[in-house]
Parts: structure tokens; C-alpha cells; sequence
């Protein structure tokens, strides 16, 4: 897969992890633009599959220790695929809609994060019986990524705050033990 990073001042070198709409991906050489190898896995659990050229993306570097964190803890590690039910200015701001795959619901918390199409975001409002949550989205995130184009029915990648996995991991594996007699 090729991306033309048109205007991104970031100068990755091959082997560098970039994130693109959220997926991690290994850079495998640049000649002004970006080529990545994609693989099976990738494809079965992402939307890069369905992609057609000319597709805007959002692209991230990858975060260091000595890089200021300006959101949440993601990995570009996509834990599934939603589907936007809404996408548009709600009377009370901008408001986006994604009905989440079951498997990634117990992962979401009002007011906790979530990474759609590699943008760090905040959860307005989760409904867990409908597996479907909302983020609000201010102007410079519509304009500086790719939100603002996501019609009712188109793919997300999604990412669960790397915290709030380790968090339902660890009480799934050792909440419930003998010793505590729950």
C-alpha cells in the first residue's frame, strides 16, 4: 500500500511505525510517498480492505518515551471495525454516532477514550445495550482529519484505550478467584 503524506512534515526512514487511520503499519521505503506491506491479518480485521485510491487518511507518528502525550495511550493495534450511524452537527455541537463491535463495548466508559480512524477522542456517550457510543468532535478536529466525511454506514477502525484493556483483562483473568470467595 502507498500514501502520499501530501503536506505531513513528518520524514519517517523504512522500519519507522506509522499509523494510518489508526492502523499500525511498518514503513518499507519512501520516494515521496509512503510504501507499506499490508498482510492478511491486517486486512481481515481493519477497513483497509475496502480502501480505493485517492482515499484521504489520517497519519500519526509513533510516540517515544520523550514525546508529550496530547491524548490517549493507543497502539495502533485495531481491537475491531464500527459502523457510523451519525455524523453531524447535533443542535448541541458536533456529534459522531459508531455502533461498536460487542467484542470492544466492555472497553468504553463515558468520559473515557477511544480512537476512531487513529484520532484520540473522548466518549460523550456510551449506551451499552446498544453497543453504540457518541464523541463530540470541535472544528479543528473536523478539519484537520478525516471525521467530517464518514457517512452513515462507512467502516471505522477502533481502538480501546490500552489502559481500559489491561483494567477488564486483569479482572477478567484474577476479579474472580477462591481466595476472594467471589
Amino acid at each position: 500500500m502507498t500514501v502520499d503524506p501530501a503536506g505531513w512534515t513528518h520524514r519517517p526512514t523504512p522500519g519507522d511505525s506509522i499509523a494510518v487511520n489508526g492502523c499500525c503499519l511498518t514503513m518499507v521505503h519512501s520516494d515521496g510517498t509512503l510504501a507499506f506491506d499490508v498482510v492478511p491479518e491486517t486486512l481481515a480485521v481493519t477497513t483497509l480492505a475496502g480502501w480505493q485510491a485517492g482515499r484521504r487518511v489520517n497519519l500519526e507518528h509513533a510516540a517515544t518515551p520523550t514525546t508529550l502525550l496530547g491524548g490517549h495511550l493507543v497502539q495502533g493495534h485495531i481491537d475491531g471495525v464500527g459502523r457510523v450511524v451519525s455524523n453531524a452537527d447535533a443542535g448541541q455541537g458536533w456529534r459522531l454516532a459508531i455502533e461498536l463491535p460487542a467484542s470492544i463495548s466492555p472497553y468504553m466508559a463515558p468520559k473515557g477514550s477511544v480512537c476512531v480512524d487513529g484520532v484520540s477522542l473522548t466518549i460523550a456517550a456510551f449506551d451499552p445495550a446498544t453497543a453504540r457510543l457518541e464523541v463530540a468532535l470541535i472544528p479543528t478536529t473536523l478539519e484537520r482529519t478525516t471525521l467530517a466525511a464518514l457517512a452513515p454506514g462507512d467502516g471505522v477502525n477502533l481502538e480501546a484505550d490500552a489502559l481500559a484493556k489491561m483494567v477488564v483483562q486483569y479482572l477478567g483473568v484474577f476479579g474472580r478467584t477462591p481466595e476472594r470467595g467471589a
